[in-house]
């Protein structure tokens, strides 16, 4: 059953395009669901994590956090009432907001239409991340994020550090901790079921990121990668 949603997720099929050796889309999606509702990919997503950064030599609980949003159109069948407009990026859909490890690793998802502002995913995202690992005491954010989030952060005792940009360096440059979160929404949209918001409701589509990240997670940890038919004839 995990593999077939994990199919899902990397290839960004249909249900109704599973493969026939695998059982059939509407028992594979009653198990996604199920899981979906449980919560059971976000305390897997939680287990993994831990595993993973104890074998980068770290301890499972952290202490330095990053966040970063990410505007993605949405497909004809998802509800308008949860869509909406970034006008910075003027993309019409809905906005992810992610907050990873120090070494890229998802803490806490949330999804809003993409209407909704910095301030506000990150709010939700401190909170999220707060309850579930209390040793977080730090936090980079990019300049789309105000003094709601660096003062919500204090009341939770997180220090949340705004980075700027270098004014004298003209075009792209790394900008301190911001380019891990930025690597890790890359290897999240190498999934190609979130090329697209393509759920109807936001908790499957944060199931979904989810689902990517144990996906990347279960590599890291036991060294493997996906085999392709590529040399083998």
């Amino acid at each position: 059953m995990f593999n077939a949603i994990l199919y899902v997720n990397r290839t960004g099929i249909p249900w109704k395009y599973l493969p026939h050796d695998i059982p059939t889309h509407a028992t594979v999606h009653a198990y996604y669901a199920a899981w979906r509702d449980e919560g059971i990919f976000t305390r897997l997503n939680h287990d993994l994590t831990a595993l993973a950064r104890v074998k980068e030599g770290r301890k499972p609980a952290p202490t330095g956090t990053v966040i970063d949003t990410q505007s993605v159109k949405t497909s004809t069948n998802v509800p308008t009432t949860s869509q909406g407009t970034d006008a910075a990026k003027k993309i019409v859909g809905r906005k992810w907001g992610i907050l990873t490890d120090t070494i890229g690793l998802i803490l806490a998802v949330t999804v809003t239409a993409a209407s909704l502002s910095e301030n506000a995913l990150g709010i939700r995202l401190l909170d999220q991340a707060k309850k579930t690992y209390p040793t977080i005491t730090k936090s980079w954010v990019d300049t789309g994020f105000k003094k709601a989030v660096v003062e919500h952060g204090a009341k939770l005792g997180i220090d949340v550090e705004v980075v700027h940009r270098n004014p004298e360096i003209r075009g792209f440059h790394v900008l301190k901790r911001r380019w891990v979160v930025e690597r890790s929404i890359g290897w999240l949209m190498m999934h190609r079921r979130l090329a697209r918001d393509y759920e109807t409701l936001t908790t499957s589509s944060e199931a979904m990121i989810h689902v990517a990240s144990i996906d990347n997670l279960a590599k890291r940890i036991t060294d493997e990668t996906t085999p392709t038919w590529r040399g083998t004839y």
